[in-house]
């Protein structure tokens, strides 16, 4: 990857060096239907707040996130009354309603392709590309994915290439191609590099 790109092969050696693993761990892990309810709270919301939404649904069942089964089952009230907002619901609603339909198919998802891993948790309202791309990066520890919607992604690219605009996804993704087949790693260290850096002592 270093030999084929001289500027991200600079900024590999000048960031701190990334553990693919510890940065997974910083991430949400779980069951892949825990793992995208959690995604449609958080959505434009705070971690902090997201929490607690998501907190104040387990206590409604033990602890635990509730199954599609069980979400369906919730009178909508019900599910707003924890914070959720109305197009959160029906976004909710939406993958249960996929999980449970067959369309989404949780527990085959790692025998799948990157791009149909992508089509079917797309097909959901309210999951669009960069949820299915962290997915495949977190969950399915794929190894060539680029989140080309990403802002941090962008950003890094932007200043990685000294761009004059901020690149669009087609473009990161145009960008990115040389990067391939370890555009996971080539995207932890564009993330890391968005990371203030430590003032030198004078």
């Amino acid at each position: 990857m270093k030999a084929s790109d001289r500027r991200l092969a600079r900024l590999i050696e000048t960031t701190e060096p990334v553990d693919p693993e510890a940065w997974r761990r910083a991430r949400p892990l779980g069951d892949a239907f825990s793992v995208l309810v959690f995604s449609i709270i958080g959505q434009q919301i705070s971690g902090f707040a997201a929490q607690a939404i998501a907190g104040r649904l387990q206590e409604r069942f033990g602890g635990r996130i509730p199954s599609p089964a069980e979400l369906l089952a919730m009178d909508p009230t019900d599910l707003k009354s924890v914070g959720l907002s109305r197009m959160k619901v029906e976004y909710l609603r939406s993958l249960a309603e996929h999980i449970i339909s067959g369309e989404l198919q949780v527990d085959q998802l790692d025998k799948l392709s990157d791009e149909e891993v992508r089509a079917q948790i797309t097909a959901s309202r309210g999951l669009g590309r960069w949820t299915a791309d962290m997915f495949l990066l977190i969950n399915l520890q794929r190894p060539d994915i680029l989140p080309i919607g990403d802002l941090g992604i962008r950003s890094a690219v932007q200043r990685l290439n000294k761009l004059d605009h901020m690149p669009s996804p087609s473009e990161v993704e145009a960008i990115g191609e040389k990067w391939r087949p370890n555009r996971s790693l080539a995207s932890l260290y564009l993330w890391a590099s968005n990371r203030p850096r430590p003032t030198p002592q004078r």
